[in-house]
C-alpha cells in the first residue's frame, strides 16, 4: 500500500514542484499552494458521485458526449470554480504567473487524488503510464487555465474575454484527450503527438506568463517609484 501512495503521489508533487520553482517572483506561499491542492483532491469525491450517476443513467450515449461533457466539462468546470472563487481574489494572487502555480495546484491535487484510486484499483503496474498520460495532461490542462486567469486579473479593462478562454480550452483540450482514449483503436498513435502538443502549449504558456509578470513586477516598481519620490 505504501508503495501504491508513494506512486500515486510522487508525479504529481514532481510536477507542482516544477511549475512552482519557475515563479521568479515573489514565490507563492506554500500553505496557500498547498491547500489549493487540498481543494482539488477533495473535488474528485463529488465529480466521482456526479460521473457514477451518469454512468449509471446513462445520460451520454455517444462517445464525444462522454468525453466532454461527462468528463471533461465536469472535472474543468469545478477546477475552474475553485480556482476563481477561492484563489482569484487572494491577496497572495498578485502576478500573473501565479496563476500558472494555482492552476497546476487545484489539477494537481485533483489528478494525485484520482491516481492513487486508479492504483489501488488497478495496481502498482500502471503507475508510469498514469504519470505520464493522466497526471501531466490534468497538470497542463490546469497551467493553461492558470494562464489566462492570470492574464485576466492583470489586465486592464474587460476580464471577460479571458476568463472565458480560461474555461473554455482546457474543456475543450481535456474533452479531445479523452475523445482519442475513449473513441481511437490505435489511441496510443493520437495520443502521443497530443500530449507534445499539450506540452508545447502549456509551456508556451509559462514562458508567456513570466514575461507578463517581469512586466507587471516593472510596472509595479515604477509606480512605488513615483509615488515615493
Amino acid at each position: 500500500m505504501l508503495g501504491i501512495l508513494s506512486a500515486g503521489i510522487a508525479p504529481g508533487l514532481a510536477l507542482l514542484s516544477y511549475f512552482y520553482l519557475k515563479d521568479e517572483y515573489d514565490s507563492e506561499p506554500i500553505s496557500v499552494v498547498f491547500r489549493t491542492f487540498i481543494y482539488g483532491a477533495l473535488l474528485v469525491f463529488p465529480i466521482m458521485f456526479i460521473q457514477h450517476v451518469l454512468d449509471m443513467e446513462n445520460i451520454f450515449q455517444s462517445e464525444w458526449l462522454h468525453a466532454f461533457f461527462n468528463s471533461s466539462f465536469l472535472e474543468e468546470f469545478f477546477k475552474w470554480f475553485i480556482l476563481f472563487y477561492a484563489v482569484y481574489q487572494h491577496v497572495e494572487f498578485d502576478e500573473p504567473f501565479d496563476g500558472i502555480v494555482y492552476g497546476a495546484s487545484v489539477s494537481l491535487g485533483f489528478a494525485t487524488a484520482e491516481n492513487i484510486f486508479y492504483l489501488v484499483a488497478n495496481g502498482l503496474e500502471h503507475a508510469i503510464g498514469r504519470a505520464l498520460l493522466p497526471v501531466s495532461s490534468h497538470a497542463l490542462f490546469g497551467v493553461i487555465m492558470g494562464f489566462y486567469l492570470g492574464k485576466g486579473k492583470f489586465t486592464e479593462g474587460l476580464k471577460t474575454k479571458w476568463l472565458g478562454l480560461s474555461l473554455l480550452l482546457p474543456f475543450l483540450l481535456h474533452g479531445l484527450y479523452d475523445y482519442i482514449l475513449i473513441s481511437q483503436e490505435n489511441w496510443l498513435v493520437v495520443i502521443l503527438p497530443f500530449m507534445v502538443f499539450l506540452w508545447w502549449l502549456g509551456l508556451r504558456k509559462v514562458k508567456m506568463a513570466k514575461i507578463l509578470s517581469a512586466n507587471h513586477m516593472k510596472n509595479k516598481y515604477r509606480l512605488q517609484k513615483t509615488l515615493h519620490s
